[in-house]
């Protein structure tokens, strides 16, 4: 996400860190649309809860703050995805499994840097020629393939946890 530190000359020498082309710093978005669909995902609020840390039970978060638990966060972070892949949530949130620690971490605020990735669906990239070659003709721009679930952007938080790939 950031490029290649440069050493300038002169008075102002050391390490300058310049924001890579294509990243992306998220503007934030509230987390109340968030947390009514955890709430229709079967999310139990912490008031709630009467069995904490049993079983496959997951700790959910929204923002840092223990929203509640889950009992099959797996389907919860698939889903939640989903939705983010198909624009129904915002883009920008993070959506984090951490299974060594049985949470589940979603972030909406504002401030951090996510560049994108390309999807890769059953082993396949979705990206394809015909979708390079209507972006070198300026067919389709770099939104619509967003829209069209072709790259996602994540931030630092859901690259720790994420399978990406070095090369094709």
């Amino acid at each position: 996400m950031i490029c290649p530190a440069e050493t300038p000359e002169g008075a102002a020498c050391g390490l300058v860190k310049n924001l890579a082309l294509m990243a992306f710093v998220s503007v934030g978005s509230h987390p109340a649309h968030l947390i009514s669909l955890l709430e229709d995902f079967g999310v139990e609020r912490l008031e709630e809860v009467t069995h904490l840390g049993t079983g496959k039970h997951a700790r959910v978060f929204v923002n840092g703050n223990w929203y509640g638990t889950h009992s099959n966060p797996d389907d919860l972070v698939a889903e939640v995805l989903r939705l983010r892949r198909l624009h129904q949530i915002p883009k920008e949130i993070a959506i984090v499994r951490d299974i060594l620690n049985k949470e589940v971490r979603f972030y909406t605020d504002p401030g951090r840097v996510q560049r994108p990735l390309f999807i890769i669906e059953k082993g396949r990239i979705k990206l394809k020629k015909e979708h390079i070659k209507k972006l070198q003709s300026n067919a389709i721009n770099f939104d619509e393939t967003l829209k069209e679930g072709l790259i996602e952007f994540l931030d630092v938080e859901e690259e720790e946890t994420a399978m990406i790939a070095m090369h094709v």
